[in-house]
């Protein structure tokens, strides 16, 4: 039986294999400017798709070429279209949008009938959900009965924001980045540590998805107690969603390790050569560090990319149809 992780999902088209656009490449933040767009609104806009980038050959933040900026610049509604369909909205203002009672704004949210696209801790720690106005107005028209009579009925308890969000933000996450074991990471942040060690019993594949773990809001102020809300907010809490997204990391990991290993401790050669073939090993020589020094994949990026691989994007369009696949 598949197994549904979300309620009412949204998952992204793949643009991950759309040939990239040619010329210049800018900086997010010089892109933004050219696109009158807050930074907020402009890392929304790519992690939606609206905006197209591409790699940066020096190993940074993902770049945007000259000609998809005069994309959309060349379009008649410009700047306004594109502010528009990065629109967030919160509970408040989404209820005036729609015509209805933040009351029953709430409960068809909470019915898993919108999705979050955005959150974060109010200074009372509670967790305030964004919508894309967008979509709000796309409900409305497509559902109308949903505004009016009586209230949409709850499947029990369940409040399926977080989870729908959880869902969106592995979408997006898959969208913005063509590296497995990145890829892999996004996946494994839904999971807590229990799960993680029995999915990954590799302790130098587990420290790479550490390392590689997508940032999520910060937090002010940064409070042990907010940092807990937030971690709780990121994990899979019901039963068949850990399953799910059990199953997906142990896909996600396959595409990884076929792109490229985990990075391992470095060896020096001599002491390989130096080493006894059937006896026993000599002790390793004190270098002043409190562990195994482990090759940086983000200083190396040809250990996680190899020139001779040409199936990444390929690889990346197999783990989006297994996600919508799992919906």
């Amino acid at each position: 039986m598949t197994v549904v992780t979300t309620k009412n999902a949204v998952v992204p088209a793949a643009a991950a294999g759309a040939a990239a656009p040619a010329g210049p490449r800018l900086a997010p933040g010089a892109a933004a400017r050219e696109l009158e767009l807050r930074r907020g609104e402009f890392e929304l806009a790519v992690q939606l798709g609206h905006i197209r980038t591409v790699p940066d050959p020096g190993g940074g933040h993902r770049r945007v070429t000259a000609r998809e900026v005069a994309r959309h610049r060349a379009a008649q509604d410009f700047p306004e279209g594109l502010r528009e369909r990065v629109r967030t909205v919160g509970t408040g203002e989404g209820a005036d949008l729609l015509g209805v009672a933040p009351g029953r704004f709430t409960k068809l949210a909470r019915t898993g009938h919108l999705t979050p696209v955005r959150c974060y801790l109010n200074r009372y720690r509670a967790v305030v959900w964004l919508y894309l106005a967008d979509e709000l107005v796309e409900l409305a028209m497509r559902e109308p009965a949903l505004l009016s009579g009586r209230h949409p009925e709850p499947d029990g308890p369940q409040d399926w924001r977080a989870r729908n969000w959880r869902n969106r933000r592995l979408a997006m996450l898959a969208r913005q980045s063509d590296d497995q074991w990145e890829l892999a990471a996004a996946v494994a942040s839904a999971l807590d540590g229990a799960h993680l060690a029995g999915i990954v019993p590799d302790p130098y594949e587990r420290a790479c998805l550490r390392r590689l773990t997508p940032e999520t809001f910060r937090v002010h102020p940064e409070s042990a107690i907010a940092q807990g809300v937030v971690g709780r907010l990121l994990l899979a809490d019901e039963p068949d969603e850990i399953e799910w997204f059990r199953s997906r990391l142990v896909e996600a990991l396959a595409d990884a390790r076929d792109q490229c290993p985990a990075p391992r401790p470095a060896v020096d050669p001599a002491a390989r050569e130096s080493a006894p073939v059937g006896g026993e090993q000599p002790a390793p020589r004190s270098s002043g560090r409190s562990g195994p020094r482990l090759t940086d994949p983000r200083a190396r990026p040809t250990a996680r990319r190899p020139a001779a691989r040409t199936g990444g994007a390929p690889v990346q369009r197999s783990l989006l149809r297994r996600l919508r696949r799992g919906k």
